[in-house]
Parts: C-alpha cells; sequence; structure tokens
C-alpha cells in the first residue's frame, strides 16, 4: 500500500512521539573544499529512508518493507537519471525527505531523489543548490532559482534574482556558496533574498531549524536568530535579531562551520571541534541524561526509571553531571590521535570525519542515521563499515533524519 508524504508524517508523529516538524530543515555543513577526486569518490548514505531518498524506488508501509524506512548498514547511492546526465557527483544536499546530487563531467545538473523526486526538476547548468521540504533553489552563473516542490507542474521558478558576478585578484569569477551570495544570503522559505552587512565578510553559512551561523574570513563565527536552546553561544538563552559575534571563540581561527536543528558545531584551523546548544539527545556529544535514561531503558527495561538515570549512591550522584544545554561552545575530544577535518549536523545528530579518514556519528539514531546500531548516543563512535571495507571517508553531509559520507577505497586515498 504505496502512501503519501502526509500520511507518512502522520505515521512518524505517533512513532516519535512529540516531533516537531520544523525538523523538516536542511541541516548542512559548510566545509571548504577538502577533496577533489573526480570518479574515484563515492557516496554513501544511511538512516531515514521513507521515501526512497537514501535508497531509491516508492516506499509501501506493510510488514515486508518497513524496515526500508531505516537503513542503519552505509548504501552507494545510485543516480536517478538517464544516460545524458553525468553520473560523477561533485556535491550533496539533502532535507527530510529529499536528497539534491549535483553532477558535473563537462557539463553540469542536479538530480532528485526522495519525495516527488520524478517530478522533472533536473537544473541542468546550476552550479549549487539548497533543498528544503517546500523549495528547491538552484544557482546559476547568472541568476538564482527558487521552485516550488509542491508544485506538480514545475515548468517556471516561483522567484529568480540575476547576480551580481564578482572576480578574484586573477579575474576569474568567484564561484557562489550557497546559500550566501554576493551581498546577502538565500533562505529556503519566502523572503529569500536576505541582506547581510559587507563589513561581516561572510565566507560561509549554515541555517539550522530557527537560527543561522555565519563565517567571516577572518575565522570569527557570528549567529542570530532563536537562541532558546543555547544554540547562539552567547552564554544564555536570548534571541539575535542581527549577527552577534560568539565572543567565546574570539582569538581562534575557525574553518568550518555547520548547525543542527538546535545546535551548532565548529572546526578550528588547528582541527579541534566546538559544539554548543541542544544536547537533549546527545548531539553535542556531552553527557546527557535522557541518553543515559533510554540507554539504561533498553538494557534493563524493568530496572528503567523515569524520574531518575540510575540507582547511584549518594556519594556517586554528586559527581554526575548531566548538560541538557550548552549555551557557549565547549571542546569535544573525538579521538586524541586525530583532528578534526569536516563536520555535517543532523535535526538532532552530528556527525565529523577525522585527518585518518574515519567517520565518527553521535546523537539521535531511532532512523539508523548513525551508522550503528542505538537509539542515540552521547559519545561519539566510530562508523565501523567503512573501516571493514578499507574505505577512507572524506566528506559528510547530513538530512535532518539521515547521513551521508563520500569515500576513496584506501588504495586510491594514499596515492
Amino acid at each position: 500500500m504505496l502512501v503519501s508524504r502526509g500520511a507518512f508524517i502522520l505515521v512518524v508523529s505517533i512513532i516519535v512521539g512529540a516531533q516537531n516538524l520544523q525538523e523538516a530543515t536542511t541541516c548542512r555543513s559548510v566545509c571548504p573544499g577538502t577533496v577533489s577526486l573526480g570518479a574515484r569518490m563515492r557516496w554513501f548514505g544511511f538512516g531515514f529512508n521513507a521515501f526512497g531518498q537514501i535508497h531509491g524506488g516508492d516506499f509501501a508501509i506493510d510488514d515486508d518493507t518497513t524496515n526500508e524506512v531505516k537503513l542503519i548498514t552505509p548504501t552507494q547511492l545510485t543516480c536517478h537519471v538517464d544516460g545524458s546526465c553525468c553520473k560523477k557527483t561533485s556535491g550533496l544536499r539533502a532535507s527530510w525527505s529529499r536528497r539534491a546530487s549535483l553532477h558535473s563531467n563537462g557539463g553540469r545538473c542536479l538530480c532528485l531523489a526522495g519525495f516527488k523526486a520524478a517530478s522533472g526538476i533536473y537544473g541542468t547548468g546550476c552550479t549549487d543548490a539548497v533543498i528544503g521540504e517546500s523549495f528547491l533553489i538552484l544557482a546559476f552563473p547568472d541568476r538564482i532559482e527558487s521552485w516550488d516542490m509542491d508544485n506538480d507542474e514545475k515548468k517556471t521558478p516561483v522567484w529568480s534574482m540575476e547576480l551580481k558576478t564578482t572576480s578574484d585578484s586573477a579575474g576569474n569569477n568567484t564561484p557562489l556558496n550557497l546559500p550566501l551570495i554576493t551581498d546577502g544570503y538565500i533562505a529556503i522559505k519566502p523572503p529569500f533574498y536576505r541582506p547581510l552587512s559587507p563589513h561581516l565578510k561572510a565566507t560561509r553559512l549554515a541555517m539550522g531549524a530557527e537560527h543561522s551561523v555565519l563565517l567571516s574570513a577572518s575565522g570569527a563565527v557570528y549567529t542570530w536568530g532563536l537562541g532558546s536552546h543555547g544554540q547562539l553561544g552567547h552564554g544564555g538563552l536570548s534571541s539575535e535579531e542581527q549577527p552577534r559575534v560568539v565572543e567565546a571563540l574570539w582569538g581562534m581561527t575557525m574553518s568550518c562551520i555547520a548547525t543542527g536543528g538546535w545546535h551548532t558545531v565548529c572546526i578550528s584551523d588547528g582541527g579541534d571541534l566546538y559544539v554548543w546548544g541542544w544536547n537533549e539527545s546527545g548531539q553535542l556529544g556531552l553527557p546527557s541524561r535522557a541518553v543515559r535514561q533510554a540507554q539504561q531503558h533498553q538494557s534493563s527495561p524493568a530496572a528503567a526509571d523515569s524520574s531518575s538515570y540510575t540507582d547511584t549512591p549518594e556519594g556517586e550522584k554528586d559527581k554526575e553531571v548531566f548538560i541538557s544545554i550548552q549555551a557557549f561552545p565547549a571542546l569535544l575530544d573525538i579521538t586524541p590521535s586525530c583532528e578534526v577535518t569536516v563536520v555535517g549536523c543532523g535535526s538532532r545528530h552530528t556527525a565529523a570525519v577525522t585527518s585518518a579518514g574515519d567517520l565518527y556519528t553521535w546523537g539521535w539514531g531511532q532512523y539508523g542515521q548513525l551508522g550503528y546500531e542505538a537509539s542515540c548516543s552521547d559519545e561519539p563512535h566510530r562508523v565501523e563499515f567503512f573501516t571493514k571495507q578499507q574505505m577512507r571517508v572524506v566528506n559528510v553531509t547530513c538530512g535532518t533524519w539521515n547521513t551521508f559520507a563520500a569515500v576513496v577505497k584506501e588504495e586510491v586515498a594514499a596515492s
């Protein structure tokens, strides 16, 4: 029995309880280009697959296929296009119900997988994209277009904007880095164009469910928007209408930023990872009472108590520190021997790539988005699949409830 997206949302709401549908936002990492390995690089996905955004095909809810909603084992992505569209994936964007793959091989195009993926939107000639639940933003050398994903006709964009071209010192056109454009940024809902002060000298920008984070040319981090879960990193829970520098990071140069639904992470030039915001599902990698309760319940349901994580002796209880909200940046050590090179965030999970080529994930994992058996984890764990397959992870990006990793074979990476 095939079901619509609306019907599935109802099913998901029943399964996961009070799940805020604002999680259906584009959560992506914004890091400098790290690898260019061409056709030797392959993409794998795992996590939420109800609409075939990882493993293609229509989804039917019945006893034989319900396991396809949840993909724990990383699965190699396929391209849902004919032979006229190139298969070399140069980038990937994801939302809750869709995946957009950017391809290049002399020309450029964009292909969709997931909900309404067969709608005929293939942005031939586009250079970048941002995808949400209602709109798809496409960047071309001379313009930006927004397409209504709920309009089955899709013959023309609902909004477009001509671009001002900028050049570097050598006279070459400066490539776009969506959602940033020359004098502002593009949001995934109206109003699409939003200005930014040129004094910020923005080089990267990432958007969470209700907040934004910006990286400046000097490596400073600015945040604004809703602050109710500490996701702005200013030490409190107040919101900010305009970009405000994260003072706790002042003096340290950051090179990569990423946002989840209500948490924020960044990487320093030295490969250190800083995290702040909501930690209810362990998405910061810091001790979470809710996670420990869930883990205890799974291991021993009869012994679990909804009011306390464990029957720890009084003297030891005082030593336990759990963090639900981290309102200013905290340094997170994933592994002492390696630096972090790339990081991505889903709504309530985080994924990081190390200089050794390993992928670590933590946070909420109900749909397999951690790449291992765990409903949630407040400690980073390595995704062993890639190590066992002798694959080196070189990039990662996250959808709301899934994870996508770019890999090369170890012998290729070493050559």
